[in-house]
């Protein structure tokens, strides 16, 4: 704990608008707030997450908030992107439930998880080996978080 406080208390500008890299199966920027919230309280989790992702509230940059489209789960890497999307799933789940009662960034929070549990949930249905073996395992925990 004291170590990730140490590391990435003082983050700023969250760099959200460099994300889907193409075949990121985990959020830089999501993981970062995960960890952040479990290791901060509340308050201090609510203020550094308004310091680190500014447009938050507003669902800002789009391209974090906004499931990615998966055109070929046959692809060992594109198929990437539906664990991506269920790993924003578990991590905007946490930020929803870390946030302050009242915090309007907890509603932006978890629509994000709705709809990005959604996307990632498609992604179970392949018979393709390549997503298979392990997309369940994001799944479960975007549920745990829900």
């Amino acid at each position: 704990m004291a170590k990730a406080r140490q590391w990435f208390a003082n983050d700023r500008n969250g760099p959200a608008s460099w994300e889907p890299s193409g075949a990121d199966f985990l959020s830089p920027v999501l993981m970062e707030a995960e960890l952040m919230r479990r290791v901060l309280d509340r308050d201090r989790f609510a203020h550094w997450l308004s310091q680190f992702l500014e447009g938050f509230a507003s669902a800002e940059p789009a391209s974090l908030f906004e499931p990615v489209q998966v055109v070929d789960r046959r692809d060992g890497h594109l198929v990437h992107l539906d664990g991506l999307n269920l790993s924003r799933a578990w991590c905007f789940g946490g930020i929803a439930a870390a946030l302050p009662p009242g915090d309007a960034r907890a509603t932006v929070a978890g629509a994000a998880a709705g709809v990005h549990f959604a996307a990632g949930w498609r992604g179970l249905s392949s018979e393709d080996f390549v997503g298979s073996h392990w997309l369940a395992t994001f799944a479960l925990l975007a549920l745990e978080a829900a």
